[in-house]
Order: C-alpha cells, then structure tokens, then sequence
C-alpha cells in the first residue's frame, strides 16, 4: 500500500523538477490561460534555470522526465504516441528522450541472473563481460559467450527496480488525481485512465519474459521478407529479470559512419526500412513500434537488425481491411471513399458529416499528391490529418495513433539514410502485394462467411443466456436451441454458397 505522505512528497519534488525546466506550465502556453494562472505560471517561472528555459516545450519537458527516472522517462515515451493530442513537434520532441542511466556494477547483474535462472553463471556463459554495453533506465545488456559458443547480448533488470517503479506510479497516480479535481479542462484527456496505461505497461517490461516472447514473434514475422530480422531468443537465458538474445551483427546505425560503411547500398537500406515496417504492420498485424535508429543494426550493403522489443503495435484484421480502403481512396484521390471507410471504422462519430469530412480530406490530399517525394513530409501530412481530427471530435484508436507515429519515425530514419528517399515508391511493393491481397473475390468471400459465423454465434450465445420466464417453458428448451442450431447451420451452408458463387 502506497504511502500518501511519501507520494506527495515526491510529487512536490517532482514538481520542482518540472518548475526548474519550464515544464509545469510552459511559457508559450500564457495566451491561453486566464489572468491569474498566467500571473501563477510567472511568478514560478522565476524559478527555472537558464538552461532550463532552452528549446522548445517539448524538449523541456523530455529534459524534465529524464531526470526524474525511469518511470517519468515511460511516461514521456507513452505521451509521444498521442500526436493527436498533443501535436506532432511535442511528440517528436518527446520521442527524443535518451533512456540513459549510469550502469550498475557487473557483479550484481552477475548476481540477479543467477537468481533468477536458478543456475550457476558457468552452466550457461563461458564468458560474460561485466562492463555493461548499455544502460537504460529499467535495465542494462552485457556482452557474452553462450555455452554452445554464440556470442549473445543479455539484458538484466535493475536491482530493485521493482520498488522504484511501485512508488513513481504511486506519485503519477496521486499527481492524475489531483489534475482530475482541478483542471476540468483537463478531464476529457482522462488522466487516471492514462497513468494507468503507464502503469499497466511499466509492469509488463519489468518481466523480461514478455519482450522475449515479443521479439520471437517479430522474428518470425520479419523471417518471412528479407527486409529485416531480429536476434534469435535464447531461451535458456531467459526469465522473470533476464533476456539472453543472439548478438545484433552489423554497426548501430545511431553511429554517425554506419550508413557510409563500404558497399553499403543507402538507397535500398532506407527502402527496407520502409517495406520491413509496412510488411510488418500490414501484413502480420504486429510491428515493432520503437524503430530509431538506436535500435537497427546495419551492414552492407543493405542489411538491417532490429533490438529493443520492449514496445510493439498490433493492427486487428478489421483494422488492416480499413486501412486498406484509405490508402486505396487516397491512392485514386476517392475522397468520399476515404471518408466512407473511417466512418464505417468508427474512427470519426456518427453525428459528423461525412461530406465536409471528404472535403477535409481533400484539402490534405490534392497538395500532396502528384508532386515529388521528396518534397511530401510524411509528419507534416500527418500533421494536418491530426488538426482534422480535432475538427471532427475523432477519437483515434491508440493502436493507430502508435502506427502513425512510428511510420513518422521510419520515414526520418529513411530520408537521414538517403534524403531523396521516395517514401511512396519504397512502400508500392509491400502496399501493393496487401492490397491484391486483400481487396482480392478471395478474401471478400473469406469476409462474407466470416461475418456468417459471428452472426450465428451470436444467435446461440444469445439463447442460451436468455433466461427461462417459467418453469412450464422448461422443456420446450431443447427444441428451442435445436431450432437455432439449425439456424446457425443454415447461415454457414448460405456462407458456402455465396463464397461458391462468389468465386465463379
């Protein structure tokens, strides 16, 4: 049970923190607020360092949660996510933070895999380096030697880690209450609800068994292209506080002499990284969603390895079906089309009109398309679709929104590769082998007995939880759920036919 005294105290520390970087209340907010909080923000604005008082709101901030720790670092990386809140410089800014901590000694990471394995170091390393090759706030990777003699990267949690993230959250609980009671304004962002998103994701990367279940799974997904692959798990090494992978080949592709390697093809690099993203996502409905180039590995000519597993995105079939009818509307500059698919979607409410949305729409899309690559952003794109969103009160799925983002994210990685990279002409393979795919007699008739088969489940689950008015009705029971058996029976074989007919 969290202490309340303990967790205001850390609040109001935390508070400082915000204060001395011009992050509580930021100075461009002062058009916006009323006389009296802007005279407030002021006066605690004489209390911000110079340094503190640089750059713009969203580097303030990232410079802020850097150094409260480990959980304000997660929250700043979960607030990157929602452009559509908070605009896309304050994301892109927020994206920025540098997950760094000093390292802990080797011995101990020594110690906490051995406890958490449950085995002697030597039963499963012949050499494990104690200097650690990179630490970051939750945890640090060490270079080793396995025991059947590949060079693997183990990732061990900090030491109680456990309990530093149980009081943060505990702060960021009490802090959402306190902007729930007192910033009506603020309610509609729903801040409990948010930090306990955080939360709920905090926890599940303190169990390295996650993130290694994830990267397998992206293993598996990136294996079937050659646009990307990722480290084999090594399961033996893994548990609660440890994840052994094979090690990352090439250069980090964060070293500014990566890319300029010998032989290396800058063109289809950057081109991969494109594909290997929208395969993923598009495709599989599961991509790695923290691409920087801090977590790609590169060699020539255009190879390219994913780490870091720790945040990934999912895309239901649904949502792939309706992305694919957006792209498809903006590809033939079907605007009523476009608009059409993000109604039926539900991404845009009922009570909007679906004609000025296609007009909105349109205004993004005719100066965009036509013109060279090069000269189209896809953040600035993005930017203008985030201001329609708040025209039309769309509240976008977080699902998206992580898509969006990281597609931003891929796009700067290719363009600083290869700065003539023609993003759309990188992304017609993948795009248009989904699409043939998709929009395929096939997988319409797929669709069709699909919803056939939803149907009729819902047509038993809702008799059998139909409850019995009277006893009397009793054994009638049996020929009612015989009754809509046959139902159900009958919806598949008029699922068959169609899908029969359907495909000639």
């Amino acid at each position: 049970m969290a202490n309340p005294i303990a967790s205001g105290a850390r609040l109001l520390a935390a508070g400082w923190v915000l204060i001395r970087h011009d992050a509580l209340a930021p100075r461009e907010l002062d058009p916006y607020l009323p006389p009296a909080a802007r005279w407030t923000a002021g006066f605690l604005r004489l209390f911000s360092g110079r340094r503190g008082r640089e750059g713009r709101p969203g580097e303030r901030v990232a410079r802020a949660l850097q150094a409260l720790g480990p959980v304000s670092i997660k929250l700043g990386q979960v607030l990157s996510t929602r452009a559509d809140v908070f605009g896309l410089e304050f994301a892109n800014d927020l994206g920025h933070l540098k997950d760094r901590l000093p390292p802990f000694p080797g011995a101990i990471a020594r110690a906490e895999i051995e406890a958490t394995l449950g085995v002697p170091m030597d039963s499963l390393f012949l050499d494990f380096d104690d200097t650690p090759r990179g630490a970051a706030s939750l945890a640090q990777a060490h270079a080793a030697v396995f025991k059947d003699g590949r060079k693997v990267a183990v990732k061990v949690l900090r030491p109680k880690i456990e309990k530093r993230v149980a009081d943060d959250i505990a702060v960021m609980r009490l802090g959402a209450k306190i902007v729930h009671a007192m910033a009506p304004i603020a309610r509609r962002l729903e801040p409990i609800a948010f930090v306990e998103t955080v939360a709920h994701s905090l926890l599940l990367e303190l169990d390295m068994r996650m993130e290694a279940g994830a990267a397998d799974e992206l293993g598996t997904v990136m294996a079937m292209d050659d646009y990307m692959r990722a480290p084999a798990v090594v399961w033996e090494g893994v548990g609660r506080r440890c994840l052994t992978m094979e090690w990352a080949a090439g250069m980090k592709l964060s070293d500014a002499a990566a890319s300029g390697q010998a032989g290396m093809d800058r063109k289809n690099l950057a081109d991969n990284i494109v594909r290997a993203f929208l395969s993923q996502a598009l495709d599989h409905g599961v991509f790695h969603a923290d691409l920087h180039e801090g977590n790609l590995f590169v060699t020539p000519p255009d190879k390219l390895v994913a780490v870091d597993f720790g945040i990934v995105g999912r895309l239901s079939r649904d949502e792939r079906r309706y992305l694919a009818e957006i792209l498809w509307g903006f590809i033939n500059r079907d605007y009523v089309q476009v608009a059409k698919a993000h109604f039926d979607a539900g991404y845009v409410p009922k009570d909007q009109s679906m004609e000025l949305f296609a007009q909105a729409l349109r205004s993004v899309g005719e100066p965009v398309i036509g013109r060279p690559a090069s000269e189209v952003s896809m953040g600035r794109l993005l930017g203008q679709l985030f201001e329609i969103t708040a025209l039309f009160d769309m509240h976008l799925r977080p699902e998206l929104v992580l898509l969006q983002k990281t597609m931003v994210t891929v796009e700067g990685v290719a363009r600083r590769i290869d700065p003539d990279n023609d993003l759309w002409s990188a992304a017609s393979p993948v795009v248009e082998r989904w699409m043939t795919r998709e929009l395929s007699p096939l997988n319409k008739a797929r669709d069709a007995i699909d919803q056939m088969i939803r149907a009729a489940r819902a047509i038993v689950r809702l008799a059998e939880e139909q409850p019995t008015p009277v006893v009397v009705a009793q054994p009638r029971d049996p020929l009612v759920k015989w009754a809509v058996g046959l139902s159900a029976a009958a919806a598949l074989l008029a699922a068959g036919a169609l899908a029969m007919q359907f495909l000639g």
